[in-house]
Formats: C-alpha cells, structure tokens, sequence
C-alpha cells in the first residue's frame, strides 16, 4: 500500500518535471512554449491554450489564434512581456511568433536551467521518499506493521526512489543534448 502511493507520487514528480521542460526553449518551435501563459481575459488569467488554438507553422514559427478576436492585443503583449524573449506579431488574424537562433550563451544557461529542475525534481523525489518512510514507521509503532515487513518495504521505498531518480537524471540528460544541438 504504502508502495503504490510512492509510486504515485513519484510520477507526478517525473510528469512535473517533464512539463516544466517542455517550457524551455530549445531553438524548435513547440506549443509547450506558450501554451501555459497566463493571459489577463473575461476578468481573470487565463492560459493561452484556453484561449486560442496554437499551431506549429514550420521549426522556426509558430500561430496563435484567440478564438475571441477582442483578445488579440492581450494575448500578444502577454506573450512579449513573459520573459521568454520572443517577440509576437500581431496581423490581425493570427498572432505569428519567429523563434530566434538560440547563442552558444543562451544554451548554457538554458542546460543550467534544467540543471536547476532536475535538482528541483530529486528534492521532491527525496520529499516524498521521506513521507512515506514516515508513514511506514507509524504503521509499525502502531502495531499495523511488522518489523520485518517495515524493512523490507523501507528496502523497496529506496530502490524506487533511486530508479526515480535516475529517470530525472535520464530526461535530464536527454533535455540537455537536445537544447545544446545545433
């Protein structure tokens, strides 16, 4: 029982880090780059992907098209103001974004960047592996657990954060060749 829950927890872990560098840039033009912008629309922030419909024109481009036409300058400016460094042009009918060649400069600090996640990820990984180790030591003290089977499971709660966390290590490295291709 206490397993499976680690398990679960893990792959949100492993999905989190997964979505949070599909975000990076990587010199390809990708919907996951400005899919979770938050955009002021209708009173509230909005995602962009709630907004309009984004489509991949060629590796270096990519087209947003609000649904709601009256959101075209929003959706614009809170695409150039999110600090990705792209700049949206607006035609009136689709917003249009060119991704810049990405610098020597700009790929190191991006490989940094998924160097900080990674770290952000096995931090959660150990977090989790903490909780549940909490967890199958108070089933044990409160009689639910025997000893032998606190061990063993405390054994298997290990070897599956370390199999997590070389699946970061993994993505990790995958990101960072991907980001530093040229």
């Amino acid at each position: 029982m206490y397993l499976e829950t680690a398990q679960e927890e893990l792959l949100k872990s492993i999905e989190f880090f997964r979505s949070e560098l599909s975000q990076l840039r990587t010199g390809r033009a990708s919907p996951a780059l400005v899919e979770n912008i938050m955009i002021e629309a209708y009173g509230s922030p909005m995602a962009v992907k709630g907004l309009a419909s984004i489509s991949v024109t060629d590796a270096k481009s990519l087209a947003i098209e609000p649904w709601d036409k009256t959101l075209m300058k929003a959706v614009e400016d809170g695409i150039r103001n999110c600090g990705l460094g792209i700049n949206p042009v607006n035609d009136g009918k689709v917003i249009r974004i060119n991704m810049p060649a990405m610098t020597e400069e700009n790929r190191r600090n991006l490989v940094k960047i998924v160097g900080q996640k990674g770290e952000d990820a096995r931090i959660r990984i150990r977090q989790t592996r903490e909780e549940i180790r909490s967890m199958i030591i108070k089933a044990e003290e409160d009689g639910e657990l025997p000893e032998d089977q606190k061990f063993a499971d405390m054994e298997a709660l290990d070897q599956l954060s370390k199999d997590f966390n070389d699946r970061v290590k993994d993505i990790a490295a995958e990101k960072e060749e991907e980001i530093m291709k040229i």
